[in-house]
């Protein structure tokens, strides 16, 4: 494991870790210690941790900032980790289906997503086990980001995740439609209505499905990677009513 302090960002470290043997990365603030030990949020994201590290540190900074822990895994064939080639098939054929201007089918949706949801689950569900075990973690949690499918699965599954932000900006299958409707947790979903490489209708059409009794849409302006830094103000707030 190897620390350090993520620059300008004196009061925050960055842990690189494995965490049930998958490649992960942990943040905590200065103020997390085991007196008073910090909620912890697992942030979910599209694939290889090498790619979109410092999207998900900017993310971590703004979550300490409301005195979280933040964390994250590699997701299944991505990055580091062996390629799965029955998924990057599927994502293959979803390419070539975007650039022609063709709609997707729930095929390549359920080949490319599904697989991905079945491993990163679990994988999740241990990495808790080992980062809620930390003294410096409480035993609060929260999953805030994508891919989609994984935190709607993993947010129905896991007990001991209290509230969950989804960031809709990936393929739905219709099996996520099914795991939504039986989703009670408070749920922040957020949205870029000019999303280039998803059907906004899609994402609506799962928010309009989620059973929670506590649900809230926030929609956004802009491209697939735009949400806008205010957001992670509101998602602090809306954290710290479930987890603090």
């Amino acid at each position: 494991m190897t620390n350090h302090l993520i620059p300008d960002t004196p009061d925050v470290t960055e842990h690189a870790l494995a965490l049930a043997g998958v490649p992960g990365v942990l943040w905590t603030p200065a103020s997390a210690s085991a007196e008073a030990p910090a909620p912890l949020l697992l942030l979910g994201h599209p694939g290889g941790l090498d790619a979109i590290r410092q999207r998900l540190a900017a993310r971590a900074r703004q979550a300490a900032a409301a005195g979280f822990a933040s964390a994250a895994i590699e997701l299944p064939g991505s990055g580091s980790r062996p390629r799965l080639p029955h998924v990057d098939a599927a994502r293959a054929d979803l390419q070539r289906a975007v650039r022609a201007g063709e709609p997707l089918t729930d095929d390549v949706v359920d080949r490319l997503v599904l697989p991905l949801v079945e491993l990163a689950v679990p994988e999740w569900r241990s990495a808790l086990d080992e980062l809620l075990a930390r003294p410096e973690i409480g035993e609060a949690a929260a999953y805030s980001g994508g891919v989609l499918a994984i935190g709607v699965r993993l947010a129905l599954v896991e007990p001991r995740i209290a509230a969950v932000v989804l960031f809709a900006g990936s393929a739905i299958p219709k099996a996520t439609y099914v795991d939504a409707r039986r989703l009670t947790k408070p749920v922040l979903a957020l949205l870029q209505w000019d999303d280039e490489n998803n059907e906004r209708q899609a994402a609506l059409n799962l928010f309009d499905t989620i059973g929670s009794s506590e649900k809230t849409l926030h929609a956004n302006t802009g491209g697939h990677t735009g949400t806008p830094a205010f957001e992670g103000v509101d998602v602090n707030h809306f954290l710290l009513r479930h987890l603090a």
